[in-house]
């Protein structure tokens, strides 16, 4: 999403927020953490803030977005989901049909499958 969206639209910055299901290492009840705290929260009871490394990795197969986008994730109480919402500053206008256009081709065109 987020080369489609630069190659069509330029990306000045952007923050990626990841909401997924809760890992086999987290705590299924609430103890303490000696990592840091919120780790001490059981996954099974609390939406955890977490970091992520997916706004870093974008950078790094994608060279000239490198520094540009930031990332916080969120461990929710289900068994098997994720979703991503990425948040950019665009150099070029666009409009929500313009990005949905673009997104579109890039599927059906050299992103296909």
């Amino acid at each position: 999403l987020a080369k489609v969206i630069h190659d069509d639209f330029g990306i000045e910055e952007a923050l990626m927020t990841t909401v997924h299901a809760y890992t086999a290492t987290q705590k299924t009840v609430d103890g303490p953490s000696a990592k840091a705290w919120r780790d001490g929260r059981g996954a099974h009871q609390n939406i955890i803030p977490a970091s992520t490394g997916a706004a870093k990795a974008v950078g790094k197969v994608i060279p000239e977005l490198n520094g540009k986008l930031t990332g916080m994730a969120f461990r929710v109480p289900v068994s098997d989901v994720s979703v991503v919402d990425l948040t950019c500053r665009l150099s070029r206008p666009a409009s929500y049909a313009n990005i949905k256009e673009a997104v579109k081709k890039a599927a059906h065109g050299p992103m296909k499958g």
